[in-house]
């Protein structure tokens, strides 16, 4: 592509037929590619690896929109910029997808096919499916290095697993213990806490009489609300100080339903105002249970089965499902009068987050991680400032976590996934750990007679090796080098615990430093009502079908616009058509520039825009608009405000340049002078070539399209530079602000005499320095404020206000539009007053802020003396409008 032999453009811009095109464009140049070079800078973002199992939904939307923005950003400032992606296996999700396919397909469970079938038909279902969201990714725009493209379970990161998993069991960091743990039936494994939801629901609290051996009548009552559990009681427990027990210290009680002897304990940890004061103990289905159980060495009783029927030690209710099993125990209890009273309860209730089943707490030999040793240097990396949050807010959810963190149970009852690297021998009974992907013999007594360890690791684990797994790590590699530790990990806030925590702490164990120096955390895309998604609620916006109608540029805008770090984002219909409109306003005025250029214009050179002698003050303003903007956008970027550089991006090319620059250039490129129109070509051009630029990190398909329709020098604008501000003058700006004002006043005022269409005769009233100012921007007065040429008279004083005239009062001018005839004297009184009106509130806001000494001693001296203009103009204004007033009463 280049600029050369300029063809026309097309009259109405269409996503369809570029983005693909452009997107094919830039990979095949290898733009998205970085090379390793020791004299640039790396800028390295690691993707969120999306779970396989998925479909492209707004939150992919809003990430891809977010990173993209930085490293496209980071690539026109020079950096050598890595944007690697990736996927994740997605442990219990895709096992629980697959086998609903497998008993569909095969009629037959899991465990009935077998660990080796269940795993190649999952190989097979990746293959088929593991590309899908990067494809999609693609369609969103997501300028990753393709050629570095990870997978969870590609050999590289599967090694990287085994190695550190050795390297911790190796220093007694990882262990095996039986403990209590949340067992979700429907995925048939083990779940952690932080994927366990509470969920509030209106249950029951049911009341039981255990009966004291050896005491007829003597009873202890119990409360609780899962009695089915009660088969798997090992002792009732009550406070040490509870005088109503202290006698039974010691005794025994009888089971009700069970006849088994349980002993009454003593522990600090029983609540006495709490209920009756006491409490049943099932060590083996409840936390805080298994702590007292084992405080007092109590038997471990498991009263079910994995897929939560009662078991064998149930007694006669062996093979009742959980909640059939509930029902019956309590109608057992009533029919033999252990039941006191059923009282409605509300409580919360621990449901797994991936199958939406209430979660069973189990005691389970599991393989867990001591996490002190790692989350202290993680905390220190965050409180010295290594690694810093986006808002900074979170950083205390991020250290508080860690301060009350427990060890990691990291195994999981799964096939797919990373499996235990740890063979047991069925000879000596001995263990081997081993990186190697197998195990001929025990490495203690030689025996081939080893069998792998069943269960894989949470997903998590892995994923929290992904920002040096998916660079080489072990090996120490160029990419490992030069790319680790990466810039930027941004995600969204729900996740701090989940993976960044771990990413932070897993990276500084291996590799000794912080994976990144910033967390950026985005909210969730909620919709214009701030309810959160959901296809029952039916207020998805799906985003394939967007970009489909509207384009990429359209949705990755308006999501970025729409947001704030770690604040959730309302995102509606209405928004996204804006954007779209966006992007064919700037399209539109593109076109009318290109068609009024020369065919060979050269590139526009940051000289070509120096202000000069005579240069038009339309010229002067927007160049200088132009570099408050580049600058105030590179500040934001810099502190990773988006949205907000977005927003000044569009006001200033809808409203700055297209609305008001173009528009009041159409006269000089209309005027037949080659120079003075060779001169407003080449503001034209420098300043949207440039504007462009600072749009493209987001929208970067029409700003590709438009900017090769300029004169430019280069191949593309992804890697174009990242532009710099040209100049400033603020009397430009100034006078150009005093010149708008008057034109909006007069637009204003025809709209409201109903002769928006009519060109009216005008007086402008100004002060005498201010005259020359509108003596040669007379021509833009007559074109933008739809005045008479030969009625537009510009004067420092008048003998009298004319007669039925509407009076416009500016900063710089009192406007007079002769209306007589159409003009309504009732309606222009009230007018005025309601403007007297406005200007003495202002006046007032000026004043109170003056009068406050805190402000005046404590703010900069220049926002003081701003305000002391303000309320200067506004008292001025006001004296202005009540003596037109008075010539009208």
């Amino acid at each position: 592509m280049t600029d050369t032999n300029r063809k026309e453009m097309p009259k109405a811009y269409d996503p369809k037929t570029t983005e693909e095109r452009l997107y094919k464009f830039w990979e095949e140049n290898g733009w998205f590619t970085p090379k390793i070079d020791s004299k640039r800078k790396p800028y390295v973002i690691i993707m969120p690896p999306p779970n396989v199992t998925g479909a492209l939904h707004q939150g992919h939307a809003m990430f891809v929109g977010v990173e993209d923005a930085l490293v496209r950003w980071r690539r026109m400032n020079g950096d050598s910029v890595l944007w690697l992606p990736g996927s994740d296996h997605a442990g219990i999700s895709a096992e629980t997808v697959l086998e609903k396919q497998v008993r569909k397909e095969f009629k037959k469970s899991k465990n009935e096919i077998g660990r080796d079938a269940f795993l190649k038909r999952m190989w097979q279902w990746m293959d088929e499916y593991r590309d899908v969201i990067v494809n999609q990714l693609r369609v969103l725009g997501a300028s990753c290095d393709w050629t570095r493209k990870c997978f969870t379970m590609d050999e590289g990161p599967q090694r990287a697993v085994r190695t550190i998993f050795k390297k911790m069991y190796d220093e007694g960091l990882i262990y095996q213990a039986e403990r209590i743990v949340n067992w979700c039936p429907g995925s048939q494994t083990v779940v952690s806490d932080l994927e366990v939801n509470m969920v509030e629901e209106e249950g029951f609290l049911w009341h039981i009489r255990y009966p004291v051996k050896g005491e007829p009548e003597r009873y202890v009552i119990v409360a609780t609300t899962r009695p089915e559990t009660m088969l798997g009681d090992t002792s009732v427990a009550v406070h040490p100080e509870d005088e109503r027990y202290k006698d039974l210290h010691g005794k025994m009680l009888i089971l009700p339903l069970m006849n088994r002897k349980i002993p009454i304990v003593a522990d600090a940890g029983v609540d006495k105002e709490f209920g009756t004061g006491a409490v049943k103990v099932t060590p083996g289905h409840d936390p805080l249970d298994f702590e007292i159980g084992q405080r007092h060495n109590l038997p471990v009783i498991t009263i079910l089965n994995l897929d939560a029927t009662i078991n064998e030690n149930g007694g006669q209710y062996q093979g009742l499902e959980r909640f059939a099993a509930r029902k019956q125990v309590v109608k057992d209890l009533e029919e033999q009068g252990y039941l006191v009273k059923t009282e409605p309860y509300r409580h919360s209730v621990p449901y797994s987050e991936k199958a939406g089943v209430p979660i069973e707490p189990l005691v389970r030999m599991q393989w867990w991680l001591k996490i002190q040793p790692l989350s202290e240097p993680a905390l220190q990396a965050a409180l010295d400032g290594r690694v810093k949050f986006v808002p900074e807010r979170f950083t205390k959810v991020y250290t508080q976590w860690l301060e009350n963190i427990h060890d990691w149970n990291i195994s999981r009852q799964l096939f797919w996934g990373h499996r235990i690297p740890v063979w047991y021998c069925g000879n000596c009974g001995k263990q081997t750990c081993t990186a190697d992907d197998s195990l001929k013999a025990c490495e203690h007594c030689g025996s081939d007679k080893v069998t792998q360890d069943a269960d894989v690791l949470d997903t998590w684990f892995s994923s929290g090796l992904w920002t040096f797994s998916t660079l080489g790590w072990p090996d120490q590699t160029e990419d490992l080098a030069y790319f680790y530790p990466g810039a930027v990990m941004e995600t969204g806030y729900d996740i701090i615990f989940f993976w960044v925590a771990r990413m932070i702490m897993l990276g500084i164990y291996a590799m000794g430093e912080p994976p990144f120096h910033t967390v950026y955390l985005h909210g969730l895309v909620r919709d214009e009502k701030g309810e959160k998604m959901s296809k029952s609620k039916g207020n998805t916006i799906d985003p394939l079908e967007t970009i489909d109608k509207y384009g990429s540029d359209a949705l990755r805008f308006t999501l970025l616009t729409s947001s704030t770090p770690g604040v959730d984002t309302k995102l509606s219909f209405s928004r996204i058509v804006d954007s779209r409109n966006f992007a064919n306003k700037i399209w539109n005025a593109t076109r009318f520039i290109t068609m009024n250029l020369e065919a060979e214009m050269p590139p526009v050179k940051d000289e070509d825009l120096q202000f000069t002698p005579g240069m038009p003050l339309a010229d002067r303003w927007v160049i200088s608009r132009y570099s408050l903007l580049a600058q105030d956008v590179s500040r934001l970027m810099e502190t990773y405000q988006l949205g907000e550089a977005g927003r000044l991006i569009y006001d200033f090319l809808w409203s700055e340049f297209c609305d008001w620059y173009i528009e009041s250039c159409k006269i000089r490129l209309s005027s037949g002078n080659p120079e003075e129109k060779l001169a407003v070509q080449k503001v034209l051009v420098g300043v949207l070539e440039r504007s462009l630029r600072l749009l493209h990190p987001f929208m970067p398909f029409v700003t590709e399209e438009l900017w090769q329709n300029l004169p430019h020098s280069g191949e593309a604008l992804i890697i174009a530079d990242w532009p710099a501000p040209l100049g400033e003058d603020p009397d430009a700006v100034r006078s150009f602000e005093e010149l708008q004002e008057v034109i909006r006043a007069v637009r204003n005022a025809k709209v409201e005499a109903k002769v928006e269409s009519k060109r009216v005769p005008a007086i402008v009233l100004t002060k005498p320095e201010e005259l020359a100012l509108f003596e040669s921007e007379k021509d833009t007065l007559i074109r933008l404020a739809g005045i008479e040429a030969t009625g537009l008279q510009i004067v420092d004083q008048l003998a009298e206000a004319p007669a039925q005239a509407m009076a416009l009062v500016t900063t710089a001018a009192t406007v007079y539009l002769p209306l007589s005839g159409l003009l309504d004297l009732e309606q222009e009184r009230a007018r005025l007053s309601k403007e007297i009106e406005d200007a003495q509130r202002e006046a007032e806001k000026s004043i109170a802020m003056l009068s406050n000494s805190n402000f005046v001693d404590r703010a900069p001296a220049p926002v003081v003396e701003k305000e002391r203009e303000k309320l200067a103009a506004a008292q001025e204004r006001a004296v202005k409008l009540q003596e037109r007033l008075n010539s009208l009463l």
